[in-house]
């Protein structure tokens, strides 16, 4: 996404060529992107203090390493995350600037306190979101928009008929979702183009293969999988005695508390021994595997550190094979997490975790 260069804050061109990443495809009708993205989330919110300088020199490595998907939401830090971005952007290389694209989430309604206070995705918030995020983000479009969560009190059709209509003015380049259930994500496609579904997709939440991975594979929708790593989880970096902060969303999840987080680093250890046997880390083996799962599938790395991102990158070059995939699926099977991937109120929230009745049942 383009953005207008300062040239009081541009640095001098990087003089080391940008490393050739493989490209996926989002969707039938989206953008061609890098098959890996940089998810920017933590660089403002939700998992305690972070380092701003640090941050931004992540987001340059990604970029210089030929990261073009960046993810963000208007609501990350209230606004913070997408002044960062767009900081990142216009100090960056300008051939990495123009590569760049944008994805924004939507819709998430904060109190001055950081409460949840609920979602909108009625038309009219629809263009004032976007209004203040263009702002934010100093450009003219936001290559893919999306609404966070879906509103329950507005007809899914509404909302993306409103994004539909930003396109149609060139103010969005193409239209996502956000963790919608497979009824949701059909309601949606028929209304306009929908490129992808962002959705948590890691070894230890699956629960997208058995209706919404199909149906975007049937639709021709891309799936952009944020929490690869369980955020931290299954990185091979945590431990059972780390401390959180208070502002830190995981010391409410119920996957890093207690029995659970026991079993869950159980889990890890047994990744750890495969991994081993694969000359890779653990990070890069769970996300190699989510790799290996279809090239309609672009992993987001969570990664606010170049080292830790410069580690995520190693996992593009994994082959993993039939055995070896198999190799992980045994140690980590479907279904083997213990505990929800998120508090009971924000489960609550999540259209994808409906539970359906199967066929023959009432």
């Amino acid at each position: 996404m383009p953005t207008q260069p300062s040239a009081a804050t541009s640095p001098a061109p990087s003089t080391r060529p940008t490393t050739p990443l493989p490209v996926r495809r989002l969707g039938a009708t989206g953008p061609g992107v890098s098959a890996l993205g940089l998810g920017c989330m933590g660089m403002s919110a939700l998992y305690g203090e972070a380092d701003r300088a640090e941050s931004l020199a992540t987001v340059h490595a990604a970029l210089d390493a030929g990261i073009t998907l960046l993810d963000t939401g208007d609501f990350y830090g209230m606004g913070h995350n997408e002044l960062l971005i767009a900081e990142a952007l216009r100090t960056a290389p300008s051939a990495a600037r123009e590569r760049a694209l944008v994805s924004v989430k939507f819709g998430a309604l904060r109190a001055p306190d950081g409460a949840w206070l609920g979602y909108d995705g009625r038309p009219a918030a629809v263009k004032n979101f976007l209004a203040h995020s263009l702002q934010r983000l100093g450009t003219g479009h936001i290559d893919i928009y999306r609404l966070s969560r879906v509103d329950p009190q507005v007809p899914i059709e509404e909302t993306v008929g409103a994004i539909a209509e930003a396109v149609q003015a060139g103010y969005v380049r193409h239209i996502g979702l956000s963790e919608a259930g497979p009824e949701t994500i059909r309601r949606a496609a028929a209304v306009a183009p929908v490129a992808d579904v962002q959705i948590e997709y890691s070894l230890i939440s699956r629960g997208i293969e058995d209706e919404i991975l199909p149906v975007c594979r049937e639709l021709g929708i891309a799936v952009t999988a944020y929490g690869v790593l369980s955020r931290g989880l299954i990185s091979g970096h945590w431990s059972a005695g780390r401390r959180l902060s208070p502002d830190d969303f995981r010391a409410l999840s119920p996957r890093f508390g207690g029995e659970h987080l026991t079993r869950n680093l159980a889990l890890v250890e047994s990744l750890r021994a495969v991994a081993a046997d694969l000359g890779l880390t653990v990070a890069q083996t769970a996300i190699a595997w989510v790799l290996a799962q279809g090239e309609d599938i672009v992993p987001l790395i969570g990664a606010r550190r170049r080292d830790r991102l410069t580690e995520a990158l190693g996992a593009l070059g994994a082959r993993l094979g039939p055995d070896g995939l198999a190799a992980v699926e045994q140690a980590v099977p479907a279904g083997a997490a213990s505990g929800e991937r998120y508090p009971a109120a924000q489960m609550a929230h999540l259209d994808s975790e409906r539970r359906r009745p199967r066929p023959g049942t009432p």
